[in-house]
């Protein structure tokens, strides 16, 4: 593997270098009972997603895109001493398994393997696959999770953002995601790869997701504030960027706190260096507050609310950032959306991967002379994310 670290300082710069998780036994752990808890709309088909996914990542080897997984990244991580005791502490500190369960499961993960390890804590452990038996054991179900699996992982964009030369390490807001940065953030502290990387932000910090931070444009990001990134953990966030000069400008982009539009990246994405698709039914209503700091006293300074591609526009120094609007009905719309029909990854300038399922919105794309890769998802879209949802770029140009 290569020894760059990594960095990013906007949306379509030359891919160069990109986390996955590919699909593993953690989607088998899906039920019925627990999919709703674990945020996921459907019990998907593991084969078949992951034959979806393992298109996905050869598109991206096709065009020269180095693929890194976060499994891999973590088993090689759990070689470390240090990262083994961090993992296994974190991972038995719930408070439901009580104290015997958990003396018991902090020896038992001891003795496993790094990749043993590894598949313990991203695919959860039941009660009826250990042999222990205390009050707790004995008063839970079987099939009861004691470590609980994360599916939510394919998700890579979520737990960690590149910026330039350093990463943020994210805070995830659903109950059934905080676990994923732990591992995200196990893996930038103790993996060679990223030796000496500044990492910023982290879990214990307010909530900021991935999906909701866009890098429009070198020193210009629009992060979205409503169900996953709250009001203080954008301010936190914004003034740990502002401050360090990553950006001379942030974005506060108030969306609707719903599950359609629980990130920023749900509604809008960028596929050129002045060009966004953006879900038509919220292109008029988009706004933001543009956030400096001010030098002398570090504070951060907020301006009135206009529209947000007045706003973008503005602080990217360009004349106007053109929308591609999908020109799709209202329902043809809604249903593309809910299905990330704008969720889009771009590779480089004009070339973007998207769902296929998506047809109009491809066709507009291609239309407006943006390159489109598509790929099937009918299984990976059953956690509600689409390409750039399943992707974190590590390094670009």
């Amino acid at each position: 593997m290569s020894e760059t670290p990594g960095g990013a300082s906007s949306e379509v710069g030359r891919l160069r270098t990109v986390m996955l998780h590919r699909p593993g036994p953690e989607l088998a752990r899906l039920t019925p009972r627990n999919n709703d808890s674990l945020l996921f709309d459907g019990i998907p088909w593991v084969g078949r997603a992951q034959e979806e996914h393992d298109a996905f990542a050869e598109a991206l080897r096709e065009r020269d895109v180095e693929v890194l997984y976060l499994v891999e990244l973590l088993t090689q991580t759990l070689e470390s001493p240090e990262a083994r005791a961090a993992i296994i502490a974190s991972t038995t500190s719930a408070l439901h398994l009580g104290d015997s369960l958990r003396t018991y499961l902090e020896q038992a993960l001891a003795d496993l393997d790094p990749a043993a390890l590894a598949t313990v804590v991203t695919a959860g452990l039941r009660n009826d696959e250990v042999a222990h038996r205390s009050i707790v054991t004995s008063l839970l179900h079987p099939e009861d999770f004691l470590v609980d699996p994360l599916p939510n992982l394919l998700f890579t964009r979520d737990s960690s953002v590149w910026l330039p030369g350093r990463v943020a390490v994210t805070s995830l807001a659903m109950p059934a995601r905080i676990r994923e940065t732990q591992l995200t953030g196990l893996i930038y502290a103790h993996h060679p790869r990223f030796r000496g990387v500044e990492i910023l932000h982290g879990p214990q910090l307010e909530h900021v997701e991935g999906g909701d931070v866009l890098l429009l444009a070198p020193g210009v990001m629009a992060v979205g504030v409503g169900e996953r990134t709250t009001p203080a953990g954008f301010e936190r966030f914004a003034h740990q960027v502002l401050s360090r000069g990553l950006a001379h400008t942030v974005l506060a982009v108030p969306i609707a706190q719903e599950r359609a539009t629980m990130h920023l990246d749900t509604i809008v994405t960028m596929v050129d260096v002045d060009t966004v698709v953006i879900y038509p039914n919220m292109a008029d209503h988009l706004r933001a507050l543009a956030v400096t700091i001010d030098a002398a006293t570090q504070q951060l300074v907020v301006a009135p609310e206009q529209s947000f591609f007045a706003a973008a526009a503005q602080a990217m120094g360009i004349d106007e950032l053109r929308q591609i609007d999908t020109g799709l009905d209202p329902v043809t719309a809604e249903r593309e959306q809910w299905d990330d029909g704008n969720n889009t990854l771009a590779i480089a300038p004009r070339l973007a991967v998207a769902y296929e399922r998506n047809e109009q919105t491809n066709d507009r794309l291609r239309e407006h002379g943006i390159d489109v890769v598509s790929i099937s998802g009918s299984e990976l879209g059953s956690g509600r994310g689409g390409p750039r949802c399943m992707s974190c770029p590590v390094l670009r140009d």
